[in-house]
Formats: C-alpha cells, structure tokens, sequence
C-alpha cells in the first residue's frame, strides 16, 4: 500500500518524487547522472549538475541540498575527476545550493551527476499530469544537444555550433521555473533523454489531452540540421522516435529529419509549460526578462479523441 504521504511517485513517469513532511513542507527528491558527453572535464560536471537541478525545477520547487554520484576509473588522473566535482560545484553554487557530500564507487567508465533534494508547499507541486484542454505549450530551450554532442565525440561539429549547444546545457532551468511559479501554471516537465516528443507524449498521457505542436516554432539550435542529414545521430534519438512513432499523427509535409530533430535525445534540456491561455502573455514577459533563451510557443492542448494519438505535428 502506497504511504498517502508520497504527493507524487512514479506512477505518471512524473520529474521527482514529492513526500509530504507537515502541512507546509514536502521534500522533492531526484537523481540523474551519465557518462561525460563533452572532453571539458569542468564543463562536464556544469552540465551534469544542471540536468540533475532540472527535475526539481521542473516541478517547481526550489532545490536546497544536493550529493555527487561519481563512478570513475582508478588508472584515470584524479586531477580530472576534482575539475568534473569542481565543475558541479559551481553549477550548485549558481543554484544556491549546498552539495551536503555524496558517494563514489570504481568504474570503468567516469560517470557523474547529483541527487538533489527540494522543498515546496504540499500541492503546489507543479506534476506533468494536469494539461488543461486549451492549453498552451512553451518551450523555454532550442533541441538539438544530443545530435551536436554526438557529432562532437566524431569531431565533425564546428567550434561555434558546439559551444552554443554547451551554454544551452549548462544553463539552469531556475529562472523559467520561477516565472511559472509566479504566474501559476497548469503543468510542466523538462526534455532530457526521450526528447521533445517523448517528454510531451508523457505529459499528455498522463493529462489524459492531445497535443498540437508546430515544427516551424520549435526552437532549434544553430547548425544542427545538417549534421543530421550527414547521419550525425545518436541510436537513442533512433531508440526514441521508433517507440512513440505510433502515437504521433505527423502532417504528410513532416520530413524525417524533422521526426529524428523533435525525438532528439537532450542533456539538459528545456522545461515545457502548460499554462492557461490568459497568463500566457505574463509567463512569457517573465521568463524572457531573466532567461538566457527565448521562449517559445509551440502548440495547444486539446482534448483526447483517439486512445492511440498523443501527439499531432503539423509543419
């Protein structure tokens, strides 16, 4: 039997749990950490540490203490494992939060990111489950991390375009979180490993609605496009697209590298809000007041008319 005190588990595929401690406090709890997608080793842990602060942001909270995950070699320069912990540090520091200690254990292959714990006000956790029909859908990051990376590890991305996919996934979610706990919204996730569309097609499972999203007003980060047209792609972005294929309706004027953009596997990705259609104009001022990226309107949700379909894609 589940404790009545866990606000949220994992039974919608939601961002972190939320355990009801007092009538005014519930702690928000997650965990994320992978293998290094870039060669910086203090650029590594920044992004970590962000990806890992996302999922508390995500369901607006605010994240308070956080522990390092570590997995790393024993013949490996421990030099480069302080510039990976220093590089979460900073990131945590940026976040205003305290990394309380963590835990380390060998592995083959390095591996870092945090387990953060936040605080909210019981049921003012913001869940992916509660899209309201006539909804509309912001994205508050352009995609197309997982695709440059990728392209990065094989040396065929420029400089240029994989610095900007760099500041993209080191940048907090903190200031967008905010706005959208100002201005009340209806719900909310972050795009990390199952891409826009898997992200989206979860959120609106779990609202039990229909998404309409517009390719044209995604927001795409430079250069990206023609990596994937010289097959710069990694299999989970593969893996993604070929699991919800059959839940999502794309217009017949969709392209395939388009699919293969919006399922994009993303480190660090943006959050996507739903939010009443009257506090759009507010949400939107606020977050591009603080935000470092531009957000963006990328559809509405509608009611469910077909058990299959999650997701509609027009051009």
């Amino acid at each position: 039997m589940l404790d009545k005190k866990l606000l949220v588990g994992n039974s919608t595929s939601d961002d972190a749990s939320v355990y009801k401690i007092s009538d005014d406090i519930a702690v928000v709890n997650t965990v994320d950490f992978f293998p290094p997608i870039v060669d910086d080793p203090f650029t590594f842990g920044e992004i970590a540490a962000a990806n890992s602060l996302s999922d508390i942001y995500a369901m607006g909270a605010k994240p308070i203490t956080a522990l390092n995950i570590v997995g790393f070699p024993d013949d490996l320069d421990l030099n480069i494992l302080t510039q990976i912990l220093k590089g979460g540090a900073s990131k945590s520091k940026e976040a205003s939060i305290a990394i309380a200690g963590g835990h380390t254990v060998v592995d083959q292959e390095p591996k870092y990111g945090l387990s953060v714990t936040g605080i909210i006000n019981p049921g003012s956790q913001i869940t992916n489950n509660n899209s309201k029909t006539n909804d509309t859908l912001v994205l508050t990051k352009p995609i197309g991390t997982g695709i440059i990376t990728t392209a990065g590890k094989h040396g065929k991305v420029k400089d240029s375009v994989l610095e900007l996919a760099i500041d993209t996934m080191r940048t907090l979610n903190r200031y967008a979180s905010e706005s959208m706990v100002d201005i009340g919204v209806n719900s909310c996730t972050d795009v990390t490993g199952f891409g826009l569309l898997g992200h989206l097609k979860e959120m609106m499972d779990a609202s039990n609605k229909i998404a309409s999203i517009n390719y044209s007003r995604i927001p795409i980060l430079e250069g990206v496009i023609p990596l994937i047209k010289n097959e710069m792609v990694p299999g989970g972005t593969f893996k993604n697209l070929n699991s919800i294929s059959k839940n999502i309706l794309f217009d017949s004027n969709v392209d395939d590298y388009q699919k293969i953009l919006m399922a994009d596997a993303q480190t660090s990705g943006g959050l996507i809000i739903s939010v009443d259609t009257t506090k759009l104009p507010e949400l939107l001022k606020s977050i591009n007041k603080n935000n470092i990226y531009e957000a963006s309107v990328i559809g509405n949700v509608r009611d469910k008319e077909s058990s299959s379909v999650s997701i509609e894609v027009s051009l």
